[in-house]
């Protein structure tokens, strides 16, 4: 679900490509705002870009989540030019009190300047008032066969921690991990009821039942 190092080839920088983002001394001072459905229009050709077609949600779900309030669409900008450097998809809306962060990208013009870890930052502090945040990893297959450990590792520094799950989306097993923040207590034996939730608020009952399987841990 993430596209930090999901490209190998090269690609230029923040400062190659667009002179308005100021690096100074390697580092950008970013902000994060709510997008809106102009802006998932906008985004949705690189979410495309970003992720395996078989984890895509349709974008009629997400405007669908973003009317009824369920997903936001938060955009990653520099401070003083404005511009974008990366966005997120969050699933906000919950019975048990977390958020699921279901898309996480830096432009791909942006990575390796470490602008993952201020949008991360900027999404903890957003959501700080949550029982906690939860991701997915999923094993779809990648031109980084090192891919999962890094993005292990990249969500390991937040505090996020991987727990035991029966989860697959459309066939290939999906990994899930956690941020407490308030809530302290294991979710394994209820993820199977609060991953189902997020979704149910957004996506009709046949897309789910294709895209979605999670069986309780036994």
């Amino acid at each position: 679900m993430t596209s930090l190092w999901r490209r190998t080839e090269h690609t230029p920088s923040c400062a190659e490509h667009s002179p308005w983002i100021n690096i100074v001394g390697g580092t950008t001072m970013l902000n994060i705002k709510k997008g809106g459905h102009r802006d998932l229009e906008r985004y949705f050709t690189l979410i495309e870009m970003d992720f395996d077609s078989e984890e895509l949600l349709p974008k009629i779900a997400i405007h669908k989540g973003m009317m009824n309030g369920s997903l936001e669409l938060l955009i990653a900008y520099d401070e003083d030019s404005g511009m974008d450097a990366g966005y997120a998809l969050v699933a906000t809306k919950n019975l048990y009190g977390y958020v699921l962060l279901k898309y996480l990208a830096v432009m791909p013009w942006c990575r390796g300047k470490g602008l993952g870890i201020q949008i991360m930052r900027l999404i903890n502090k957003r959501y700080a008032d949550k029982q906690g945040i939860i991701a997915e990893l999923t094993e779809f297959e990648d031109p980084d066969p090192d891919r999962l450990r890094k993005l292990r590792k990249f969500f390991n520094r937040f505090g996020y921690e991987e727990i035991e799950s029966n989860y697959t989306i459309s066939g290939v097993k999906a990994n899930l991990l956690v941020k407490q923040i308030k809530g302290k207590t294991d979710i394994t034996p209820v993820a199977q009821r609060i991953i189902p939730d997020f979704y149910s608020r957004f996506l009709t009952v046949f897309t789910m039942e294709k895209m979605l399987d999670i069986k309780p841990v036994k």
